[in-house]
């Protein structure tokens, strides 16, 4: 549920000439948006992101050690650079920077230390693979996948209970695969032979690299054990349905639905001894799971947890290690050729680990309060043009309007940071411990997860830091959340045009807002729980507006061979159509406040709110990681965000001229309205 940051736009300074920098050397706004991005060759209607990104798209090469190039990434780097400054002047005089410098500071200076990592060798695995060694038992097998660091093939995770969100419940659901999701196991042809190939080979290697006899045949037999726990695994798309994911059970309802596994003693092992029951997420696939861990060998599971300890710390362990991970994730998976320096890899470690201690050190550097207050008024805005919206909805009969309504009076926005920053007081950090530094910040979180289920959910609490480039809708607490690293330029800037402003930054927050609408959050209401409020006449009307933009997103085709799955995006694709609908409206508020702006550079005020939009999804993948986004990721390729909302918009069609025969024209009938 969460959205990519967008590009604010500083259109006052646009195009000489509408569009394309005739000169054809690169033109800049004031902060640095590259004003001959734009493609003239290109209608707007046949093509609206390439018209508007196709320029930039030819001249662009996507770095070596990124599997994207684009908007965001521009941002991400100079975040890098920030938190950087940060962790290396803590780890350069950790003394003088207080107990969260000296933290912060030896963590960095423990990764960057590779010749330290190097020397240990595999000293700091050897406990944890003694340990999976010496179970005996089914019942030793439980005590690891309770254990934390170890994998197991059903998770089990702390949130707000959907139907109870003021307290916390215990979520259990499907697991245990090690490459990204069940098709890279079961779909058929030569590039997921490869894949599948190339996994057996690098289970091989890392356990080789370990020194743990006859791996092949090991890696063999661990393959063949995921391919099976894929088989039973729910689809992305049967994920998403929030009512089929509610399955609270007992203890002893636990012990009849699954016997084959010890539940009380997996609750009980994983410090959850007060928990008296649980919710299931994927029944099938974890009923399914529970007989394949009876019917399984026991030598082959502990090969498995073998492989998964090795792998999942391959980053704390000798070059080695780190490097064969890379090979496979990021390279045969993803395309990505290169390794990211360490330095930055670090930064994401810090982060990972003690990501709130570095964001309040962050915001103090690199957020200013005026920043709240600009975002308040935007946010007040696109809720006033939501409600008006709302009010005049055709397929909302009244009952619905009002708990609608309801629902968006509820609504809290949070910009920034967080009002209280997480303790990390009790996490041991040792400068010349990589390897446990790495298990012990694993296990701090999952205590402090037990810490907070003991007592009423906390509002206050954040699920991203305030480093973080994006944003979030949280359905249980009716929130969204906009981190402080989004909150600057070229994303936010109080001096750009506002019709920029309202396409870019504004259609964020009404993306946002927009997924407390969407086919799953609309089962929420105002107050967070689980709950139908909708009459069956609005809700029937809804889901024909959803499935007429299902069918046109099974359409496209990013890759060939490969399509967008309609109805995994929905939510997302929903929330972008939706949210630029309510920032299109909130802009015509302002309009019509303070007058009709300026034609600029051969542009009205219009084509700049939606070239905004357009620059806001200047993004290329490569192919191997827009394939796992389309196999398994809820948000449609950045192209498909720009060209599949826009052409269902009857006010881009006025303001480009679209007309029949233009490639993304579609009839006033087939056009999805949101809102």
């Amino acid at each position: 549920m969460r959205r990519t940051a967008l590009l604010l736009l500083a259109a006052t300074a646009l195009f000489s000439t509408p569009l394309a920098a005739q000169t054809g050397k690169p033109v800049f706004a004031p902060w640095g948006v590259d004003l001959s991005a734009a493609d003239a060759s290109v209608k707007p209607g046949d093509d609206f992101w390439s018209y508007v990104n196709g320029g930039w798209a030819k001249r662009t090469d996507i770095a070596a050690d990124r599997t994207f190039v684009g908007i965001d990434s521009v941002l991400n780097d100079q975040i890098d650079r920030d938190v950087h400054a940060i962790v290396e002047d803590m780890a350069k005089n950790p003394a003088e920077a207080g107990p969260i410098g000296q933290q912060v500071g030896d963590y960095y200076a423990s990764w960057m230390d590779e010749a330290r990592v190097d020397a240990l060798g595999t000293r700091p695995l050897r406990p944890y693979l003694a340990r999976i060694a010496a179970v005996k038992s089914r019942t030793g097998l439980i005590d690891l996948f309770a254990a934390t660091g170890y994998q197991s093939p059903i998770g089990a995770a702390i949130f707000p209970d959907l139907k109870d969100p003021t307290h916390y419940a215990v979520y259990i659901g499907q697991g245990g695969l090690g490459m990204p999701g069940r098709d890279y196991y079961l779909l058929q042809g030569a590039k997921y032979d490869a894949f599948r190939k190339a996994y057996r080979a690098y289970v091989t290697k890392m356990l080789t690299l370990a020194g743990v006899p006859a791996a092949p045949a090991r890696a063999a037999r661990i393959f063949a054990l995921e391919t099976a726990i894929a088989k039973v695994h729910w689809t992305p798309e049967q994920q998403r349905d929030v009512q089929k994911s509610y399955n609270p059970m007992t203890r002893a309802q636990l012990a009849k639905f699954a016997p084959q596994i010890d539940w009380n003693r997996m609750l009980d092992r994983s410090g959850l001894t007060k928990v008296d029951g649980v919710i299931i997420g994927e029944k099938s696939a974890v009923q399914a799971e529970a007989k394949l861990f009876a019917a399984i060998p026991l030598q082959t599971w502990k090969d498995y947890l073998t492989f998964h300890f090795i792998s999942d710390h391959a980053a704390t362990l000798p070059k080695a290690f780190d490097q064969a991970r890379f090979d496979f994730y990021s390279r045969t998976l993803r395309d990505v050729p290169t390794q990211r320096d360490r330095w930055k890899r670090g930064v994401d470690m810090v982060n990972g680990a003690l990501g709130e201690a570095v964001g309040q050190i962050y915001v103090q550097r690199h957020y200013p309060a005026e920043s709240d207050r600009q975002m308040g008024e935007l946010i007040a805005n696109i809720r006033a043009a939501l409600k008006d919206k709302i009010d005049q909805s055709s397929w909302m009969d009244a009952a619905t309007k009002k708990e609608a309504l309801a629902k968006l009076d509820a609504f809290d926005p949070r910009t920034g940071h967080p009002a209280n920053y997480i303790d990390y007081s009790s996490l041991k950090v040792d400068r010349g411990d990589l390897f446990g530094n790495a298990i012990r910040s694993e296990q701090f979180d999952w205590d402090l997860s037990l810490k907070r289920m003991e007592k009423p959910v906390d509002r206050t609490l954040w699920d991203m830091l305030p480093q973080t480039n994006n944003a979030y809708y949280d359905p249980t607490q009716n929130q969204i959340t906009f981190p402080a690293a989004i909150l600057q330029p070229p994303y936010f800037d109080p001096n750009a045009d506002p019709a920029a402003n309202y396409g870019s930054i504004g259609a964020t927050i009404g993306h946002e807002i927009g997924h407390g609408f969407d086919d799953q959050g609309r089962q929420f209401d105002g107050s967070g729980k689980l709950r139908d409020w909708w009459t069956a006449e609005s809700a029937k009307l809804y889901d024909q507006h959803a499935q007429a933009l299902v069918k046109q997103y099974d359409s496209y085709e990013p890759i060939p061979g490969t399509h967008i799955k309609g109805q995994l995006t929905l939510g997302e694709n929903l929330g972008d159509l939706g949210g630029l609908e309510v920032a299109y409206a909130a802009y015509r508020r302002y309009v019509a406040e303070h007058g009709e702006p300026p034609v600029v550079g051969g542009l009205t005020g219009d084509q700049r709110f939606f070239i905004a939009y357009g620059y806001s999804w200047q993004t290329k993948y490569r192919e191997g990681a827009i394939r796992e986004r389309l196999l398994s990721d809820p948000h449609s390729p950045a192209k498909f965000r720009v060209n599949g909302v826009v052409r269902n918009m009857d006010e881009w069609y006025k303001a480009f001229d679209v007309k029949p025969g233009d490639a993304l024209y579609l009839p006033p009938e087939q056009r999805v309205h949101v809102w």
